[in-house]
């Protein structure tokens, strides 16, 4: 009986910690919307806005993005390819690797970083603190 409520305690904390992250999300998205961004675009742009690269360098390789932002390797790419069409980042071969692409954030990029970066940041305050009032509830 003890393991049993210990395992169903176990399953609480997991669906909680999922409910958390769906209504960040949620949240995010609508928050970034009128600004052409989603939250998965926002992370990338703050990862290379705030990030340095593992070379100590202004752009990432694609691989360590991809490390950092939790995203399959095809759905990063499509998301750098809008992300570089609206003129947030650029796209080059690497230097020292060929077969590998490194991503630079633009001006244009950093000047949007930078306008909805406390938007972000206020819902991470807001949901992390435990507000429920979001996403139409």
């Amino acid at each position: 009986m003890a393991a049993e409520n210990a395992e169903q305690g176990l399953v609480d904390q997991w669906r909680g910690v999922l409910t958390v992250h769906a209504r960040t999300l949620c949240e995010l998205d609508r928050e970034l919307h009128p600004h052409g961004l989603g939250a998965s675009d926002f992370e990338v742009l703050d990862l290379l806005t705030a990030g340095t690269a593992a070379d100590g360098g202004p752009s990432f390789r694609v691989q360590e993005i991809s490390e950092r932002v939790h995203l399959s390797q095809s759905a990063l790419s499509r998301l750098i390819g809008r992300l570089e069409k609206d003129g947030l980042v650029t796209r080059g071969m690497c230097a020292e690797d060929r077969r590998g692409v490194r991503v630079c954030v633009t001006a244009k990029g950093r000047e949007l970083h930078g306008e909805v970066l406390p938007l972000q940041r206020a819902v991470l305050a807001r949901m992390l603190a435990g507000d429920p009032a979001v996403c139409g509830e």
